[in-house]
């Protein structure tokens, strides 16, 4: 009984913390919101008060809608996004699986080999990875930002699935393989359903650097017809003068989907993340 009440504090503990530091990370998203409805006089003036009728103002939003096509902005990182996301959860997973369930020579130099890709930044190779994109033809298109995104992805998710998948019971698996199921079977029907946190919590790790990235759409994907929001925002950033309201309305406008994808894998982000704390 002590056991268990020790082990309910902990969870409850950590989702506390987990809360306190949620509500600390978006106490900025909070500030660009509320800014983001506000005139200019007032969000130097008072940039922490909440919009009243003397201060309220749409021009930002009307500026954003009515310059740059950001509903074409939208879709572009909508695209790269969801398809980065499915290879990497995809690709990151068979991998993971392939590591923590078949014993072969080279095994852990293998996972040591994919995990060096968190320790390596992937900007560093900007110039090769333009060249390569320049001698395939795929400046200026999505898929090159999504090949550079999956490759940026896949070494997180490799390394945090391959950790759940080897609590997976093997027993499960054997007698799914006694049923005669295929390895692939086993693998979507018995072992993804077991590591669905691990997997939220990847998706929600891969996705926000994919969202908010300027770097590669600005080298690999500059053109009007490819730009993703995150680029298209600096069309009201000047040498000189900045639309602050306008920047402040499309960074609102940007920060929804990943604050939607938020809410709805927060639960299970929680629970990937507290899973190896509480036992």
């Amino acid at each position: 009984m002590s056991s268990a009440r020790t082990s309910r504090s902990r969870s409850l503990a950590a989702h506390g913390i987990l809360m306190l530091y949620t509500v600390i990370a978006l106490f900025p998203v909070f500030v660009i919101i509320v800014n983001s409805f506000k005139s200019r006089r007032a969000i130097f003036a008072e940039p922490l008060a909440l919009p009243t009728p003397a201060t309220a103002d749409l021009v930002g939003y009307r500026t954003v809608l009515s310059q740059g096509d950001f509903l074409l902005y939208f879709q572009n990182s909508l695209i790269v996004t969801v398809a980065s996301l499915a290879a990497v959860l995809l690709f990151g997973a068979m991998a993971a699986f392939a590591l923590s369930e078949y014993r072969f020579r080279g095994n852990t130099l293998m996972g040591l080999y994919l995990a060096l890709g968190i320790m390596i930044p992937i900007r560093l190779g900007t110039v090769a990875i333009l060249q390569l994109m320049v001698a395939s033809g795929l400046v200026n298109t999505l898929l090159a930002l999504i090949l550079v995104y999956t490759a940026q992805g896949l070494p997180l998710a490799i390394f945090i699935l391959s950790e759940f998948m080897r609590t997976v019971s093997p027993d499960l698996k054997n007698a799914g393989r006694i049923d005669g199921l295929s390895e692939y079977r086993i693998f979507f029907r018995l072992v993804l359903p077991l590591v669905r946190p691990a997997m939220a919590t990847v998706a929600v790790f891969t996705m926000i650097p994919i969202w908010n990235d300027l770097w590669f759409p600005l080298i690999l994907a500059p053109a009007e017809a490819t730009k993703t929001v995150t680029l298209g925002a600096q069309v009201f950033i000047g040498q000189f003068v900045t639309n602050w309201n306008a920047v402040l309305a499309a960074l609102s406008l940007a920060i929804l989907p990943v604050l939607v994808l938020y809410l709805v894998f927060s639960r299970q982000l929680i629970r990937g993340i507290t899973s190896g704390a509480v036992k």
